[in-house]
């Protein structure tokens, strides 16, 4: 066992990544056609005169990816607001959601004998009780924890629980007030409803496979996260998001609240990947409203 887990860490919803369109509305959106080596993008509008950035987040990464981000570092420090998808609220965390619970799971229907026991090692030593949680809630952390300690080897030292909470923790230590766009009992909600009614085979067999890419330590499977290390994103800005409950419907909301922070002070929007990305995503929708959007180095 290479160690057991100490904290709850989830939330990387599934990114797809297609081919570049290029996408302009109202504003102005730089992008030329074909892949794009940034993660980070300068957001301004003629009606004023403050300076926002978008950043896209793979939630697996976290300490030593972004402090190598010097451009990113230093956007995030001239910014007066953080905005990013949730918030980690004492009392509402996942592992205080999860173990208010009263229902729990009979794993026997889901995980083999040998793959129960591994789960129990796992959770051996964490504050959270993996009986509580849904079969869904088990494969996302077992995808983020494959990702985290095979792809990308995490430093022990490294404490966040993602890249968004990282960047979380240096806009603390700079007085930047933190907004975040959802709660995390209703992205709980959504990971659920987003595979509600899969059989109970299907959910058998998505475990067991994580599992066991995570116990032969199977790094040939790593393609996401070296794709997102390189940073050569095709944002495909016309192609339709595929996802509404997962992109569509969220995208849309988020942008209400933040197009009003836009217009009042200096924000530094930190959000998964796939939200930036194609016709329905926050490159489009900010360009909609007027703002030019212009890829910035990260580095």
């Amino acid at each position: 066992m290479e160690h057991t887990i100490k904290s709850i860490l989830y939330f990387l919803f599934p990114l797809v990544w297609l081919t570049l369109q290029v996408g302009s509305v109202r504003g102005q959106t730089r992008i030329n056609s074909g892949p794009v080596n940034t993660i980070l993008f300068k957001v301004t509008s003629s009606e004023s005169n403050n300076v926002s950035y978008l950043f896209g987040t793979h939630h697996a990464f976290g300490k030593e990816f972004f402090d190598a981000l010097t451009n990113a570092g230093k956007a995030l420090s001239s910014s007066e607001v953080l905005i990013k998808e949730n918030l980690n609220i004492p009392g509402k965390t996942p592992e205080d959601i999860i173990n208010a619970r009263t229902a729990t799971t009979t794993w026997k229907k889901y995980l083999a004998k040998d793959d129960l026991m591994y789960i129990e090692d796992l959770f051996a030593d964490s504050p959270t009780d993996f009986n509580k949680m849904s079969p869904t809630e088990m494969h996302v952390f077992l995808n983020r924890h494959f990702k985290q300690q095979i792809c990308l080897n995490k430093a022990p030292e490294d404490t966040s629980l993602s890249l968004d909470d990282y960047i979380a923790s240096r806009a603390v230590e700079q007085d930047i007030e933190l907004i975040g766009l959802e709660s995390t009992a209703e992205q709980i909600a959504l990971i659920n409803k987003d595979v509600e009614g899969m059989p109970r085979k299907i959910h058998r067999r998505r475990l067991s496979a994580i599992i066991e890419k995570i116990r032969a330590r199977h790094t040939s499977d790593c393609e996401e996260t070296d794709w997102y290390a390189r940073m050569e994103v095709d944002y495909q800005l016309q192609a339709p998001c595929t996802n509404a409950l997962m992109l569509t419907d969220r995208n849309n909301k988020w942008m209400e609240r933040i197009g009003e922070l836009l217009s009042e002070k200096n924000c530094f929007i930190a959000v998964g990947l796939s939200h930036l990305m194609y016709k329905c995503g926050l490159i489009n929708q900010l360009s909609a409203l007027g703002y030019t959007v212009i890829p910035l180095s990260v580095r």
